[in-house]
């Protein structure tokens, strides 16, 4: 398994307009499972739907 880091955007706020940035490092098996759970751990921790999170770019950290 690799390092994956994803980088991206929340919507934080119902009112508004706002969007938070986020960075999360994950050890995952590939890049589309790594997105899978950036989507997952920010839903559960915020309490967010999908549509609600922008995935920006995924790197494969070099550790």
């Amino acid at each position: 398994m690799g390092k994956y880091i994803v980088t991206g955007r929340y919507k934080a706020s119902f009112i508004g307009n706002v969007w938070q940035k986020f960075t999360k490092v994950l050890d995952c098996p590939n890049e589309r499972v790594a997105i899978e759970w950036a989507y997952s751990l920010m839903g559960s921790k915020h309490g967010l739907k999908r549509n609600l999170i922008k995935i920006d770019e995924v790197r494969a950290g070099e550790w």
